[in-house]
């Protein structure tokens, strides 16, 4: 029976990087994989997902209007699909959290999603909330905070390094804007 999964972390957990191995480990025994990204993250250029160690795939654009299981079933019928790889899964809609679960339950096809779990204000995102609820198997890919210990949080900061509170949920960054901390150091940023 194929299952959804969901792999979370903070910023800079490896979780780019660990998709494309998945992916490489299916290719690599005749294996085909589907590789879906969100459709407005282009820092690494548009179609691909890249992890910041120089690996490197394309992928399939999905946005918030995307029925991701007619998009899944049309590109079955093009071809054999052995595992679905959603990277920035915590973008996805609470609709799209669904379809991947039939995916899994319908089509037989595992799905393995990788995303943040919290937002810079430690608030779930909205796809993360439901693959925390629904996906079959939850694994934490864990990084360090600068003090060592393990780093849940997320940090966003201005350029001047500067710890921002408010501003919309979403805004596209990098260790530019970024910065994983355990909650203690969390907590300490944002004041109250």
């Amino acid at each position: 029976m194929a299952k959804l999964f969901f792999y979370y972390s903070s910023m800079n957990a490896g979780k780019s990087t660990t998709l494309l191995q998945s992916s490489f480990n299916y290719q690599e025994r005749g294996m085909q994989t589907l590789l879906l990204t969100v459709a407005f993250d282009d820092r690494f250029g548009v179609g691909k997902i890249a992890s910041r160690i120089g690996l490197e795939a394309p992928a399939v654009l999905f946005d918030g209007n995307t029925d991701l299981c007619v998009l899944i079933r049309e590109k079955l019928d093009e071809g054999r699909i052995d595992c679905v790889l959603v990277d920035e899964a915590q973008f996805l809609t609470k609709d799209q959290v669904w379809q991947l679960s039939d995916v899994a339950d319908k089509l037989g096809v595992p799905v393995l999603c990788y995303g943040i779990r919290t937002d810079f204000q430690g608030q779930l995102f909205e796809g993360s909330k439901w693959l925390l609820a629904w996906a079959d198997k939850l694994s934490e890919l864990k990084t360090i905070c600068h003090c060592g210990r393990k780093a849940g949080m997320v940090l966003r900061v201005d350029e001047n390094g500067n710890t921002v509170r408010e501003g919309a949920q979403v805004e596209i960054g990098g260790n530019d804007r970024y910065v994983s901390v355990c909650r203690q150091h969390f907590k300490e940023a944002m004041g109250k």
